[in-house]
């Protein structure tokens, strides 16, 4: 849609992605937070695994779901707006920069959703929304910040997409952000194992 209305202004598409993913999040998080912990991506996952808040095996069936529902919902996308189905993205996003644009962006995610289930837990879906609308604009990458999302963005060949042959050094990165931003964050808010839930 944003593609479509702003006139060949990538600006313009930009903001009306970032809007409706921000804003999506908010509603998705409210929703679903009771239900599931909102797992809705495999690097939060792999945290909350890391933490012993969320047992592996668990963790790795929120992952195949986030997978499949990320697949999907490109698909449906597609459908809504009379895109051919199956796609595979030409969008290279390429280069060291990108792939760590990625890292600061899952990092950043990580910290946001630590810090505000610590501090204000009630808060935790507009501080997860807020800080992707703003992480869409603070790098260089747009901020997928999602292994499964970056998936699905590979299947289809619009303004977010990405190419396959980049997606390996996203999803890495985002692996890596996730995983150095929880240790790092368990040490600043002076965590113990005793101090967290217990695993479920």
């Amino acid at each position: 849609m944003g593609e479509r209305l702003s006139g060949g202004n990538d600006a313009i598409a930009l903001l009306g992605n970032t809007l409706a993913t921000g804003a999506g999040l908010v509603v998705l998080i409210t929703i679903f937070g009771p239900l599931s912990g909102a797992h809705f991506n495999p690097a939060v996952s792999l945290v909350f695994a890391l933490r012993r808040e969320l047992a592996w095996g668990t963790a790795g069936s929120y992952i195949a779901v986030q997978i499949l529902g990320a697949i999907l919902g490109v698909w449906i996308a597609h459908a809504m707006f009379a895109e051919p189905i199956l796609q595979t993205s030409a969008k290279f996003r390429e280069g060291t920069g990108q792939a760590f644009a990625e890292f600061v962006a899952t990092f950043g995610l990580i910290a946001a959703i630590l810090g505000a289930l610590r501090f204000r837990p009630d808060a935790t879906p507009w501080i997860v929304g807020l800080y992707i609308t703003a992480a869409y604009w603070f790098t260089a990458s747009t901020s997928f910040a999602n292994p499964a999302v970056t998936l699905a963005r590979s299947l289809s060949d619009t303004f977010a997409g990405i190419a396959p042959s980049s997606a390996p050094a996203f999803i890495s990165a985002q692996l890596a952000g996730a995983v150095v931003s929880a240790a790092l964050f368990r040490w600043l808010l002076g965590e113990t194992r005793t101090q967290r839930a217990p695993e479920r």
